[in-house]
């Protein structure tokens, strides 16, 4: 499925305060989105809502035309979600965590597909180890590696580079380039100087008016 998301008049208010308001989105096929901002500016209340998990305060959202709040289902079933935190059950293990990812996008992943994707940043060898032995690095892997194993058009991410080593860096912003140039799109936020060769759009959040 094609890409084609589009927010107009975003608002967002929290404790009574505005954290933005008139913002303006369209992100379709072959496109990165960057979400800038000072901490406090709404990003992750941006991004949240660009999901459909916050409702606007004001403004609509709009999936191929139609108004989001009436196609959520299909919305939801084109979209990866990645937050800020991890979402790692530490309890669990590698695998574990990706069967369990899959499981709640409606997948039945198997093995093979799981340890490919492990393989794929990094994590050979580590497939049954539980996900509290690991660093922080690598639990953001485990995070990532559903970037492999969950084939979704969108993908939005909140901090996508955190507690990533320069190797882990390096994966991450060659494979936002390859589903870019494979004709999905991105939205992020990232206090990481990613630098691609078109392509990118900017959104500046404003002043902070506390976390977001």
């Amino acid at each position: 499925m094609r890409v084609d998301l589009r927010g107009h008049h975003l608002a967002c208010e929290r404790d009574e305060r505005e954290l933005f308001k008139a913002v303006e989105v369209n992100v379709v096929d072959g496109m990165v989105l960057h979400i800038e901002g000072p901490n406090g500016s709404g990003k992750t209340s941006l991004l949240k809502m660009l999901s459909g998990q916050l409702l606007p305060a004001s403004g609509e959202l709009e999936w191929h035309g139609s108004a989001l709040s009436k196609i959520r289902d299909s919305y939801l079933s084109s979209l990866l979600y990645i937050g800020h935190a991890p979402g790692v059950t530490e309890s669990l293990t590698a695998q574990e965590n990706l069967e369990w990812s899959a499981a709640l996008a409606g997948l039945r992943a198997s093995s093979t597909a799981i340890n490919q994707a492990l393989a794929n940043v990094t994590l050979y060898g580590f497939e049954d180890v539980p996900a509290s032995q690991l660093s922080a690095g690598q639990q953001r892997r485990i995070a990532l590696a559903r970037l492999e194993l969950i084939a979704r058009p969108l993908w939005i991410l909140d901090e996508p580079f955190t507690a990533l080593d320069r190797e882990g860096v390096a994966w991450l912003e060659q494979r936002l380039l390859d589903h870019r140039d494979a004709g999905g799109a991105v939205i992020m936020s990232t206090h990481h100087a990613f630098r691609a060769d078109g392509g990118v759009q900017t959104i500046r959040l404003g002043a902070p008016h506390g976390e977001a």
